[in-house]
């Protein structure tokens, strides 16, 4: 049991990997990403998606970027990979892990002193981003199992799981170290509208994992918390301010219910989701097409005259979280701006 890698480099072809997310569970299905467009359409159509996943895809991008380019002055090398830095930043504003793993290479990158080295440079730092994350996933994994108890049922929103990140999984990666550690652990996921990352993706990769999973609609969690059927909600994260956790649409709703109802409400999530410069209202929610609630199939579902709202994350204000669990330890309440300095600070 250890998840499934999402996306990685490879060699041969020069070109990022990854499991197109929008074919499961139906099709597994591999795309080779020669082109900072083609990863563009990827993350703009959430083939790749998930927060940690995010910060790897925008790294790898970057080597993607340098090695695209045909400029044989230095100078004007860095200026299209900065170029195409920006065009792919552009495409998810809600999640900061992207901006990141473009940020951490690119500063690599622009202290080399040749194209080859710079070319050089990006991969070798992306990959050891991509590193970074699978052994980050695996440490919050460790330590948020530890808050489980010996048999549980566990509620999850969304996929935090290997799909999210470069492997294992932050969420996800709770549930299987405790399964691993010999826990007796079930899990409820909701089947999280409008694109059903809980039903196509988590209940995918549990079931793949041989972890006992059920699938329900987003509505039914709070019925499930009032008859005591579910012990603990553990989710992950898009970006952690000082005020807040934002994370796919709905989190908000589970954690008011968790609070009502007495039952923990964990996020896990890597410090690199951390932002300690913004507060909620800084924070743009980003706002997706209409047709992914108005349509499913070849079916419509909504009349065309009705307006949609299709926002893809809300805030939890972390006055409702009971642990935030992340790679070098865990933050009980009060959880503030000053407390999640003091860990992002700490190696």
């Amino acid at each position: 049991m250890n998840g499934t890698a999402t996306l990685w480099w490879d060699v041969q072809t020069e070109s990022i990997c990854y499991i197109d997310q929008t074919c499961l569970p139906a099709d597994y299905t591999i795309v080779e990403c020669h082109t900072i467009e083609r990863l563009v359409r990827a993350i703009n159509r959430l083939e790749i998606r998930g927060a940690p996943a995010l910060g790897v895809a925008g790294a790898y991008g970057i080597a993607l970027a340098a090695r695209a380019s045909k400029s044989k002055q230095f100078k004007a090398f860095l200026s299209d990979v900065f170029r195409d830095a920006e065009t792919l930043r552009e495409t998810r504003p809600t999640a900061v892990n992207l901006g990141w793993g473009i940020d951490r290479v690119l500063e690599k990158t622009a202290r080399a002193p040749d194209i080859a080295s710079a070319r050089k440079i990006a991969l070798e730092e992306a990959r050891l981003i991509a590193d970074e994350d699978t052994a980050s996933c695996h440490a919050i994994g460790m330590l948020g199992a530890s808050l489980l108890p010996e048999t549980c049922t566990i509620l999850t929103h969304c996929n935090a799981g290997s799909l999210a990140c470069s492997s294992w999984g932050t969420a996800l990666g709770v549930i299987r170290s405790a399964v691993q550690e010999g826990k007796k652990v079930k899990v409820i996921a909701c089947e999280t509208r409008p694109l059903l990352q809980g039903s196509r993706l988590t209940a995918w990769e549990l079931v793949r994992d041989g972890i006992d999973v059920t699938v329900i609609t987003d509505s039914s969690a709070a019925s499930l918390m009032r008859k005591n059927i579910i012990d603990a909600v553990v989710v992950g994260a898009d970006r952690v301010t000082g005020d807040v956790v934002f994370n796919k649409i709905g989190t908000y709703m589970h954690a008011v219910c968790a609070r009502y109802h007495n039952i923990p409400f964990y996020v896990a999530a890597p410090v690199s989701t951390f932002d300690t410069k913004k507060t909620e209202s800084d924070v743009i929610i980003e706002e997706r097409d209409r047709e992914e609630v108005t349509t499913m199939g070849n079916r419509v579902f909504v009349p065309d005259a009705a307006r949609v709202k299709n926002y893809a994350f809300d805030a939890t204000p972390m006055k409702l979280i009971s642990a935030l669990i992340t790679e070098r330890g865990v933050l009980i309440p009060p959880i503030n701006i000053e407390s999640i300095i003091s860990l992002k600070n700490t190696k």
